[in-house]
């Protein structure tokens, strides 16, 4: 075989979709309605991940919501919703190539429907799935513990996260269902967008639908202390006052404090700020 032959043998079909759930489930579709799923080189990669190169050939496939829901509505029935679970908080990884691992996976699920395929974790991309699925969790959990609400004088509670996953779609209904009567956003940073949820949108006192959020300005999200009310402001001293007086510095144990709350939560944590005066209210107790 000539080492051309070889190269075209070689070369992975690249099928690129849109950044959402829904581009990823027509990108499925895609691959079944032109039988590429038995292709031993097949990749599914979403467009912001795909750097074009001179001897790729990759298929571009647009959102289509009628395919996708087609797909979704098969993956129900032979995942069930605890496999769904898992494709969807795999997807919200955005880690690299997770598009091909869960196209794997589904591929397998649907090969074998009589299966408990995602007890399988001798298969790699099932074992893939089923870490990512954790990681992801466990920054859901600590995305629930650590958000840290700042009220500001238009009357709403404000945070921003910058979560290591795109764990928004799955935190919104913790606080939706908690914080029933006020109003509160939750701005991701790092994805350029957040959830609102606006008490008076609810209806014979059911909570109000969450709304997505982009168009934010900049004082806002980062120079958040011009918008906090006095409520607030007397809050933060109150609060990091008693941070430091409870702080006992002979039982300090950061590696352990660390492990807990790791570093990259600190940064918009109330009680981490720097309070001027702090160390003279440790020393005066």
């Amino acid at each position: 075989m000539s080492p051309s032959s070889q190269l075209s043998v070689n070369q992975p079909t690249l099928i690129v979709y849109e950044s959402s759930f829904e581009g990823w489930l027509s990108a499925v579709f895609y691959v079944y309605e032109n039988r590429l799923q038995n292709q031993p080189y097949l990749q599914l990669i979403d467009i912001d991940d795909y750097q074009p190169s001179l001897i790729d050939t990759a298929s571009y496939v647009t959102v289509d919501e009628t395919k996708a829901q087609r797909v979704l509505t098969k993956l129900n029935k032979v995942l069930g919703h605890s496999g769904m679970r898992q494709l969807l908080w795999g997807f919200l990884s955005e880690k690299q190539g997770i598009g091909s691992v869960l196209f794997q996976v589904v591929k397998y699920a649907l090969d074998y429907p009589n299966r408990q395929v995602l007890e399988d974790l001798g298969n790699l991309a099932v074992l893939e799935l089923a870490q990512t699925v954790k990681s992801v969790g466990r920054e859901k959990h600590r995305m629930e513990a650590f958000v840290r609400f700042e009220h500001t004088t238009e009357d709403i509670y404000f945070a921003r996260v910058e979560p290591d996953f795109n764990v928004l779609p799955l935190i919104g209904e913790h606080f939706r269902q908690r914080y029933q009567d006020q109003q509160w956003a939750i701005y991701d940073l790092k994805r350029g967008y957040g959830i609102f949820y606006d008490q008076s949108k609810s209806v014979k006192g059911k909570p109000a639908a969450l709304q997505t959020i982009v168009d934010v300005t900049d004082e806002v999200l980062f120079n958040p202390s011009s918008i906090h009310s006095e409520q607030e402001k007397q809050y933060q001293r109150f609060w990091q006052g008693y941070f430091a007086n409870v702080n006992i510095s002979e039982r300090k144990n950061p590696c352990l404090h660390k492990q807990y709350l790791p570093q990259r939560y600190w940064k918009y944590l109330t009680e981490k700020q720097v309070l001027p005066n702090a160390e003279h209210l440790r020393k005066s107790r």
